[in-house]
C-alpha cells in the first residue's frame, strides 16, 4: 500500500515572504490537497543572527491570507538542534567531516592565488581543501581556540556511499556531490548548514514528496547524499519552474517585487493573487517601478 503524500513548506524568518515564495508554498500545497495528502509547515530559524519573531508571524498571516493551511503544529528547527549534533557526531565517527578554520576572504585569496582555474560548482568557485591536509594535532590544537566549521570530505563521503539516484518528476536522476566540493554542514555561526538541516528535517517529518523550485534542484545532489550516510528515508522530488516577470526574472524583492505582507496590507485578494500565481502569471502592478 503507497504511504499517503506528505509535503512541506519551509521558510526562514530572515524577512518577509515575496510572491516567489508564494508559488513555491502553493505548489507544495497544491500537490498534497490533489492526493489527499497532508501539507506541513516548518520554520527554518537556525541563523540566530537574522532570524526575527516579527517574521514568523507575517509568515503565517501571509499563508492563511493565499488559503493555505497547514495539518500539524509548526516546526521550528531551532528546536531540532540536538538531532543536529547527533547526526555531526556520526559522520565524525565515519571520519567524514573535518574542521575548517579559513575565512572566506582566506578561500578567495588562496582560489586567486592558485597556479590552476578554479573548479566552479553550482555555488561558484569549490572550496579547495586547505583545512583537509591539516593533521590530528593540529586540528586538536586549533579547535580549542578558533572559530571553524565542520566541512564535509565529499570524496571519501562518495566513495563510502557508492553510485546514488533519485526521482525527479518520475525521471531517474543520478547524483553527482562531487561537484560541489566539501561542503559545510555546521556553520561558524549555526549549529547546521541548509543542507544537513532540510535533509534531517525532511526525514523527521516524514516527507514523502519535496515539491520546491527548480533553483534548490542542485543542492539534491548533496542531500541524496546525507540520505545514503545516515540511512534516511528518499522522497520523491518535484522541482517546478520559476515564475518570472516580463524580463525573465525571478520574483523576488530584489527584483522589484512586493513582499506578500505589503500586498496584503494593501488590500490586494489573497485568492485572487494565489490563482494568478498558480497560472504562472503575474498580475500587473505586482511589480515597483524601477528607476
Amino acid at each position: 500500500m503507497t504511504a499517503p503524500v506528505v509535503t512541506r513548506f519551509a521558510p526562514s524568518p530572515t524577512g518577509r515572504l515575496h510572491p516567489g515564495h508564494g508559488v513555491a508554498a502553493l505548489a507544495a500545497y497544491d500537490f498534497a490537497v490533489a492526493r489527499g495528502g497532508r501539507f506541513l509547515l516548518r520554520i527554518e530559524d537556525i541563523d540566530g543572527a537574522r532570524s526575527r519573531t516579527e517574521h514568523v508571524e507575517a509568515i503565517l498571516a501571509d499563508l492563511r491570507w493565499l488559503g493555505i493551511v497547514w495539518d500539524e503544529p509548526v516546526v521550528f528547527q531551532s528546536q531540532r538542534l540536538a538531532w543536529y549534533e547527533a547526526a555531526l557526531d556520526r559522520l565524525r565517527a565515519l571520519g567524514l567531516l573535518y574542521p575548517c578554520f579559513c575565512t572566506r576572504k582566506e578561500i578567495a585569496r588562496e582560489i586567486a592565488e592558485s597556479m590552476s582555474a578554479p573548479h566552479i560548482g553550482p555555488d561558484g568557485p569549490v572550496y579547495p581543501g586547505t583545512c583537509r591536509a591539516l593533521g590530528q594535532a593540529g586540528r586538536d590544537r586549533r579547535i580549542a581556540g578558533e572559530a571553524h566549521c565542520w566541512r564535509l570530505d565529499m570524496a571519501k563521503a562518495v566513495a563510502m556511499a557508492g553510485e546514488l539516484h533519485w526521482t525527479d518528476h518520475g525521471r531517474r536522476v543520478r547524483a553527482d556531490p562531487l561537484a560541489y566540493g566539501d561542503v559545510v554542514l555546521a556553520r561558524k555561526d549555526a549549529p547546521a548548514s541548509y543542507h544537513l538541516a532540510v535533509t534531517l528535517d525532511d526525514a523527521a517529518q516524514g516527507i514523502t514528496d519535496i515539491v520546491r523550485g527548480e533553483d534548490l534542484f542542485p543542492a539534491t545532489h548533496v542531500h541524496r547524499l546525507l540520505q545514503a550516510l545516515l540511512d534516511l528515508p528518499l522522497p520523491r522530488y518535484h522541482h517546478h519552474a520559476l515564475v518570472r516577470d516580463g524580463n525573465g526574472e525571478r520574483l523576488a524583492k530584489r527584483n522589484g517585487a512586493p513582499t506578500l505582507e505589503a500586498l496584503r496590507l494593501a488590500g490586494v485578494d489573497g485568492a485572487a493573487l494565489a490563482a494568478e500565481l498558480r497560472a504562472g502569471r503575474v498580475p500587473l502592478g505586482i511589480f515597483a517601478s524601477k528607476a
